[in-house]
């Protein structure tokens, strides 16, 4: 590369991650060239606004929910991002539950419902969370710090068998089901911990934006002046013998092959295997990389176009918990969304479930998720007018950084000294969530940078 021609920057992947980071490098106005790499035929991964085929004035969010507020802490770069982008957004607010067919819509429920000895359990379960993570330790959290900490070292299965009411128990294992996409034993302490507390007031808020939050990437989309590469493939990574690394991918059928100075792979953990990394150096750093990350989690969404919201008489907001499938989110899409008199339900399930419903066929799995429904929330007149299903097998991950969690430097550069130019990112290296994919892409960005 000469002194007078662009640097060429690769990013494999059209999610946020690889929209971030596309975005972050062209506010740095220095002399790039960003092509991006997109398997599919559209850009944004898991934050998908969708639409009712037979039904397409009725919309609905077929993945990443919602995204989570810490701007009472400190600085939320994600909320500066999306005001930065001209985008409101609309709190989010729910978290009561249908435990064991009842009705549960604040603490004192569970007192009034399941007695003295389940609610002292819950309640002390929290205190202990509490004590454990202080909301300031939760915006502050640093992974890195959390491997010496005892509950680093246990599984989430292990920390929740402490608990001495077996109510108690099922009940704080529905509540965290759904955000950590996993079982207990597929965790450790901490990371469940962390998701428990996002229950707890005082430790963060939820947030949507308006319109959908596909807008987020539409926003972003709208502002790159890079080149996009839809439905292209890349098959095989390289170093090149002039320097750099020569990227291999396929669109359209046809192989084609291009040069770069950097890489940056935004891609899930699970998807790394998918490329040849050629080279026995090269192969042996993003093994060793997958491998240390490799824990997936696994989502499901089914949404249901209901004739009325027949569960608002009983469940307001914007979500509520079931015990369905080990512990099951449902949103009341219909909150946020304009439906007319109609109603939309949407079904986060989590985990194994998730994985093993998938692969059933939508039909079967419609009617399969329906009659899972709490006895207290069916209603024989309610009619289902149409449902869609979107699969996020290996999706986000169990145990985000790893254990033990390693240096950010570590963690997006599989082997800095032998190739110094390539780079990963994701929201698997830091929290599972959309916040966590901005922190990665600052993250890559800040090392390109410098």
């Amino acid at each position: 590369m000469s002194a007078d021609e662009p640097i060429n920057i690769a990013i494999i992947g059209g999610g946020p991650g690889g929209l971030m980071a596309a975005y972050l490098l062209q506010k740095a106005s220095l002399d790039y060239k960003i092509t991006l790499f997109e398997r599919s035929n559209r850009l944004g991964g898991k934050v998908m606004t969708a639409q009712f085929p037979f039904l397409p004035n009725i919309t609905y969010e077929a993945g990443a929910a919602e995204f989570y507020d810490y701007s009472g802490f400190g600085p939320d770069p994600l909320r500066e991002l999306v005001a930065e982008l001209g985008l409101s957004v609309s709190r989010m607010t729910g978290g009561g539950a249908i435990f064991r067919d009842r009705i549960i819509h604040c603490p004192g429920d569970l007192l009034e419902v399941f007695g003295e000895r389940t609610w002292n359990a819950i309640r002390a379960f929290s205190n202990e969370a509490k004590e454990l993570i202080s909301p300031s330790e939760y915006y502050d959290a640093d992974s890195r710090a959390d491997n010496e900490r005892e509950t680093s070292k246990v599984s989430f299965h292990e920390f929740l068998q402490r608990i001495p009411d077996e109510a108690a128990r099922d009940y704080i294992g529905m509540m965290t089901h759904s955000d950590l996409a996993c079982e207990p034993h597929q965790t450790n302490a901490s990371y469940g911990l962390q998701n428990y507390l996002m229950n707890e007031p005082g430790y963060m808020e939820l947030y949507s934006i308006n319109g959908g939050n596909e807008r987020l990437i539409q926003e972003l989309a709208k502002r790159l002046a890079i080149d996009v590469a839809l439905g292209a493939h890349v098959t095989q990574v390289k170093r090149a013998a002039e320097g750099g690394y020569r990227i291999t991918y396929v669109a359209e059928g046809d192989a084609e092959a291009e040069t770069f100075d950097y890489v940056v792979v935004a891609l899930p953990n699970d998807a790394i295997p998918s490329i040849h990394w050629a080279g026995e150096r090269l192969a042996m750093a993003m093994g060793d990389h997958h491998r240390f990350y490799d824990h997936p989690a696994h989502y499901l969404r089914v949404t249901m176009l209901f004739d009325e919201p027949f569960w608002r008489s009983l469940m307001s907001g914007a979500y509520f918990m079931i015990e369905a499938f080990g512990g099951c989110c449902l949103y009341d899409e219909s909150a946020r969304f304009d439906v007319g008199g109609q109603g939309v339900l949407g079904w986060l399930i989590a985990g194994e479930a998730a994985l093993r419903l998938g692969n059933m066929g939508d039909a079967d799995l419609v009617a399969h998720v329906v009659a899972a429904l709490p006895q207290i929330l069916r209603r024989q007149d309610a009619r289902l007018l149409e449902a869609r299903v979107h699969r996020w097998a290996g999706a986000v991950n169990a145990l985000p950084a790893g254990y033990p969690a390693r240096e950010p430097d570590s963690r997006h550069r599989p082997d800095s000294a032998g190739h110094p130019g390539l780079f990963v990112m994701g929201d698997y290296l830091f929290d599972s969530t959309i916040n966590g994919v901005l922190d990665s892409a600052v993250t890559v960005v800040d090392f390109i940078l410098e």
